[in-house]
């Protein structure tokens, strides 16, 4: 039955047998006779199928959430019987916001490797709001995204403090010792990273508490590689993560303009459903906690 439940669950993800059969590496004809058999089972229809797509019907939707209970209690039972304190499982999966996924979790990821080489790790990234949505989907468990959320169904716990820092290409001469005025930030052409971008949201929410309605963005772009690279041949400025720019720093391709009176701290967390408890999820934490030294 466990089998069947997800095979549903993924068919309703992708309103295909087809996508859900490549997803789940077994034949469309398996994926179309399990449906068969729980809509049998349950006296039900769960889907309308039409020429080139299906979609849920009313008792589907129901269905789903029916589902999405019981896998997540399969879940809880694994980790509580099959995880003890002393054995490691024999993959990880979680999602991780954009900064993190660069410039932060492969460390983590290596550490626990070197100890736990049996351990393989699958890894969702994309931004902020992109992996909270898709653990409020259940399509993962937990993940780490930058800046808390007010979500209630979702909880957070601190894992690394940030700080995310004013940059300028080294050949900036533009302000006398690198420093500048807060009230210059309106003045200044900024390169800043795409709408759900936790980072984004972090820099504009403290803009507000300095009474900074907003900065002069001229280029937008959705990764903070792709503004660091971008900053390297232009005299434009950016808020980056600590974390991001420190081998960048050390190269002398960037350098930290210093804003008086102005500092934009920020905690990166570990993020799950309200409720949500896993044994492997604890785990990874703890060790992330513990072997992570910026």
């Amino acid at each position: 039955m466990k089998t069947k439940l997800h095979i549903f669950k993924t068919v309703a993800h992708y309103a295909s047998f087809t996508k859900a059969a490549e997803r789940l590496f077994i034949s469309q004809p398996a994926v179309s006779k399990a449906i068969r058999n729980l809509e049998e089972a349950y006296k039900s229809t769960f889907f309308i199928r039409k020429r080139n797509s299906i979609e849920l019907t009313d008792e589907g939707k129901v269905f789903l959430t029916y589902v999405h209970r019981i896998l997540s209690v399969h879940a809880e039972i694994d980790d509580h019987f099959l995880t003890s304190k002393n054995t490691q499982p024999s993959e990880i999966k979680f999602g991780v916001s954009t900064t993190v996924a660069s410039y932060v979790i492969p460390k983590v990821i290596a550490n626990f490797r070197t100890q736990f080489p049996q351990t393989s790790f699958d890894i969702k990234s994309g931004n902020s709001e992109a992996i909270e949505n898709l653990i409020l989907s259940q399509e993962l468990d937990f993940g780490i995204t930058e800046g808390k959320n007010t979500n209630q169904q979702l909880q957070f716990s601190q894992f690394v403090k940030d700080e995310i820092v004013l940059v300028a290409n080294t050949n900036n001469k533009r302000f006398k010792n690198d420093i500048v005025d807060k009230k210059m930030l309106q003045k200044l052409p900024f390169v800043m990273r795409e709408l759900g971008s936790g980072t984004r949201d972090v820099i504009h929410s403290v803009l507000k508490t300095h009474q900074i309605p907003s900065l002069q963005t001229v280029v937008t772009l959705n990764s903070t590689e792709a503004i660091k690279h971008y900053l390297y041949y232009s005299d434009n400025y950016a808020f980056i993560s600590i974390h991001a720019v420190a081998e960048d720093l050390l190269a002398n391709k960037l350098k930290i303009i210093d804003v008086k009176g102005f500092t934009i701290e920020r905690w990166f967390y570990f993020v799950s459903r309200t409720g949500y408890q896993s044994v492997l999820m604890d785990q990874f934490e703890r060790f992330a906690k513990n072997n992570y030294n910026f």
